[in-house]
Parts: structure tokens; C-alpha cells; sequence
């Protein structure tokens, strides 16, 4: 018996469109990063990117439990001294909600040049609108 292992010319990949309103933002991202990883499949290999396309809607819609709005500090730094910027997960959401659900799916997937190529087929827009009907995208239920 042998193990099949996927080689990246032969994947099919899907396009998928995940409603985001109301639902809670770690559960949203965890299945998301599940299907951009590509776990969902038969044919997953870890060190080739077998996942989908996923497009995220209403990302603005997002819910977060708790006190996680005021508690919750996202930190990124400009890379000067002095420069460490830190926003809270509320104000985040009302300036750039796309961001806090992409930061969400990012901390989910690989570490390194795997990771970063599987982020790269998350879609996140604010709104019910989006640039990827030619695609025609399944719609996923969570």
C-alpha cells in the first residue's frame, strides 16, 4: 500500500463564499483556515497547499464574546525604534474589520512561505458586495 501524496498541479480548487454576519470571529476563522489549508479533503498533504479559495462577507458584521472588544490589543510594529502600535480589537473593527478577520485566519494557519501562500486565497470584504462572482462561489454554512 502506498501514500498518496498531492502534487500542487493536480489540485482542483473551489471557490467559497462565507457569510460573516453574526457569527463569532474564531469560529469563522478556524473553519475557514480548515479550507484554505485544505484538512477538509481527502487528498491534504501538509507541505502542499491543497486548499480552496475562500471569499468572507460582512466582515463588519463579525461578533466577538466577552469583553474581548476593550481587551483584546492587536500589535504591529514599524519596525523603527519607538515604533510599536497597538489598537484595540473594537476600534479595529469599525476602521478596518477586513484586517481583524484576516489577522484571526493568519494566526491559524503555517508559520512561513506556506502560510503566506495559503493566506493569499482569503478574500475579505466589508459588505455583501465583492468582485468574484465570475468565479461563481458555493456558498458555505457554518
Amino acid at each position: 500500500m502506498k501514500t498518496y501524496i498531492a502534487k500542487k498541479e493536480s489540485v482542483d480548487r473551489e471557490w467559497l463564499l462565507v457569510d460573516a454576519d453574526g457569527k463569532i470571529l474564531g469560529r469563522l476563522a478556524s473553519e475557514v483556515a480548515k479550507r484554505l489549508r485544505g484538512k477538509h479533503k481527502a487528498i491534504y498533504t501538509p507541505h502542499v497547499d491543497t486548499g480552496d479559495f475562500v471569499v468572507v462577507i460582512n466582515a463588519e458584521k463579525v461578533v466577538l464574546t466577552g469583553k474581548k472588544l476593550d481587551d483584546k490589543i492587536y500589535h504591529h510594529h514599524s519596525g523603527y525604534p519607538g515604533g510599536l502600535k497597538s489598537i484595540p480589537a473594537g476600534k479595529l473593527l469599525k476602521k478596518k474589520p477586513e484586517s481583524l478577520v484576516m489577522e484571526a485566519v493568519k494566526g491559524m494557519l503555517p508559520k512561513g512561505t506556506l502560510g503566506r501562500q495559503m493566506l493569499k486565497k482569503l478574500k475579505v470584504y466589508t459588505g455583501k458586495d465583492h468582485p468574484h462572482a465570475a468565479q461563481k462561489p458555493v456558498i458555505l454554512e457554518l
